[in-house]
């Protein structure tokens, strides 16, 4: 799983999220989801301008963390759509 710590990285500076979208253009929904770790994708021009205005590290942003189930190789899980079967079928 991705652990996104812009929470934390607020807090420690004391910024909302409304300064955040101000000083880096980045929509106010944006920050919000990424604030509150519900983002499904993470735009790299996003993550870039978000270190730039923390001045930190994109490892001090965004931390994986190993899932307890395994998703990929023998254990891949398939979604329903497009091309994609379901293992077996």
């Amino acid at each position: 799983m991705i652990r996104i710590h812009l929470s934390k990285l607020l807090g420690e500076r004391r910024w909302t999220q409304a300064y955040l979208a101000q000083i880096t253009g980045i929509r106010p929904g944006t920050i919000s989801d990424m604030y509150n770790e519900v983002s499904e994708r993470l735009n790299v021009e996003h993550l870039d301008r978000i270190c730039e205005a923390l001045d930190c590290e994109l490892s001090d942003l965004v931390e994986y963390v190993p899932n307890a189930q395994k998703r990929t190789g023998i254990d891949l899980i398939l979604e329903e759509h497009g091309n994609r079967r379901k293992k077996g079928v």
